[in-house]
């Protein structure tokens, strides 16, 4: 059983018996003792630890961790201080620029976020070293559609943010009409071009957060 410190305990307590979980779990033991795998074991469901289920107010969908070491800690396109800023949050943070007038930080480490009740969740929450989508299929996306459709039949209004395939395929989860879907091209070099500049999803989260009664994100990070 996980501890996330929050309310997700209760929601996700039967989760954790399930078969497709049990056998994700034999599988990680595995990974962990025999592979290099990211984020650290004790980083896993931080997305979940540091944004409750009833504080959520934004979800942005990652695809999977950063591969390379020290970069990812649990919160999709997340790293910690003192860690070069990867090419699609530079990404984002020129997005942010364009669409509220922030300038980028000097750091990638988005807990200020979190905090504020932005869940980063990755679709997949563990990789091998150097090998994206090596852990794809494994169980994971079960668990994490769960989160959505747990998140997606909460009353209370909230914004989904979808940049890329893999995030976009979540978007039929999302049936109730309480809440806003934002989508664009993912933000990495590769596509960043082809409908991911120019989506002004952090300004209109806002506008939405405020017209629902609820406090906007400050999307400016602390140095």
């Amino acid at each position: 059983m996980v501890n996330f410190g929050n309310d997700w305990n209760g929601i996700l307590k039967d989760e954790f018996e399930k078969e497709y979980y049990i056998r994700l779990r034999e599988f990680l033991i595995r990974e962990y003792r025999t592979e290099e795998v990211y984020p650290p074991m004790e980083d896993i469901f931080n997305a979940l630890k540091y944004s409750s289920y009833s504080d959520t107010k934004v979800v942005i969908i990652g695809q999977d961790p950063y591969h390379q070491p020290g970069q990812a800690h649990g919160l999709c396109f997340s790293v910690n201080k003192g860690v070069r800023i990867p090419p699609s949050l530079v990404n984002i943070y020129k997005e942010i620029k364009n669409d509220l007038g922030i300038d980028q930080p000097p750091h990638g480490y988005l807990a200020d976020w979190a905090h504020q009740g932005v869940l980063l969740l990755n679709a997949t929450l563990t990789v091998r070293r150097g090998r994206p989508n090596s852990h794809k299929g494994k169980g994971w996306e079960i668990f994490t559609d769960r989160i959505i459709n747990i998140l997606n039949q909460r009353d209370k209004p909230m914004v989904f943010i979808l940049w890329g395939a893999n995030a976009r395929a979540k978007e039929s989860l999302i049936t109730n009409p309480a809440h806003l879907i934002l989508t664009g091209a993912h933000p990495s070099p590769m596509s960043v071009y082809n409908g991911f500049f120019g989506g002004a999803y952090f300004s209109r989260a806002n506008r939405f957060l405020e017209a629902t009664g609820q406090e906007p994100v400050d999307w400016q990070l602390k140095p």
